[in-house]
């Protein structure tokens, strides 16, 4: 399971390769962009911090865990 910032040039250029690597592995991938959000937006300790979507990437992730 991966969660990308939409406002992350420098990570999300190699979110193609890096999944289609993955794949051709043999491994499942989950993804979820956040539009708009900036790295460390679940990081309520600085700037970037978005309350709604800290709050969504936590639900997907304990969903992800409960599995």
């Amino acid at each position: 399971m991966f969660h990308y910032a939409g406002n992350d040039q420098r990570i999300n250029e190699g979110i193609e390769a890096f999944e289609a690597e993955l794949r051709k592995n043999k491994k499942t991938v989950e993804s979820f962009m956040y539009e708009g959000k900036q790295h460390g937006f679940h990081n309520d300790t600085t700037p970037r911090y978005d309350e709604e979507a800290a709050k969504l990437w936590w639900e997907r992730t304990l969903g992800f865990f409960k599995k």
